[in-house]
């Protein structure tokens, strides 16, 4: 099994591929710009799309909201190569998790757009200073993929992130919100016969309770699909 996992360009990637490691033995393939290997992905079971920086806001038609995002951290070769990355990954297709920045990512690929800053937009802050991670509540779409996969409607996740979904791109629904009505997972509406396709806004390879079904659960299915896909 090799997943495809995308370079945060920091030392938060060792994370990631822990987590996907934390169940079974497996390969990870560093997919970067820097490495110039987009085409790695077709050696690729699954894929894995990870958070980090802004999505750079003229890649969804906004290029009027710069002044709302953190510019000084934005990568446009990122964003250009990760773009790329998922529209080979639903061509093959594979199975795919995104993570955070991974969920804008799809978003935007998709043709969506996003809240710059969800503060900003009226919205209380879903992040704390510093490097920790805010908590907070999720409620989960009773007829979704991800209902199915953590079996509860609603749960406590890990926070860190101040950009969200806000239309959708095509062929999505929502998967949770939050209580204040931020977008905190997306999904395909049309997933017979498809892949594992799932993304969610906050961090299951950063979770301390590992056992929180918003976590290992996630994992395991994604595994599982990856598996199945290979059949």
């Amino acid at each position: 099994m090799k997943i495809g996992v995308t370079d945060t360009g920091k030392p938060s990637y060792k994370k990631y591929v822990e987590w996907l490691q934390r169940l079974q033995p497996l390969e990870t393939i560093k997919l970067s710009y820097q490495l110039n290997n987009a085409d790695a992905i077709d050696k690729c079971d699954g894929v894995l799309l990870t958070g980090g920086q802004d999505v750079h806001p003229k890649f969804y038609g906004k290029p009027e909201f710069l002044s709302e995002v953190d510019a000084a951290d934005l990568d446009t070769h990122r964003d250009e190569f990760e773009l790329q990355i998922i529209v080979r990954s639903q061509q093959l297709p594979l199975p795919m998790l995104a993570i955070c920045r991974g969920l804008q990512a799809v978003n935007v690929a998709l043709g969506g757009t996003l809240i710059p800053d969800i503060v900003h937009a009226g919205y209380p802050s879903h992040r704390l200073d510093g490097s920790d991670t805010a908590r907070h509540r999720v409620n989960v779409t009773f007829d979704s993929l991800l209902k199915t996969i953590v079996s509860v409607s609603q749960g406590e996740i890990n926070s860190r992130h101040h950009q969200a979904a806000d239309k959708l791109g095509k062929g999505l629904k929502i998967a949770a919100i939050s209580d204040d009505g931020i977008i905190e997972a997306l999904e395909l509406k049309d997933r017979e016969r498809k892949p594992f396709f799932l993304c969610v806004q906050w961090h299951p390879e950063r979770m301390n309770d590992f056992e929180n079904p918003f976590s290992k659960n996630i994992l395991q299915e994604f595994l599982k699909a990856i598996q199945l896909h290979q059949q």
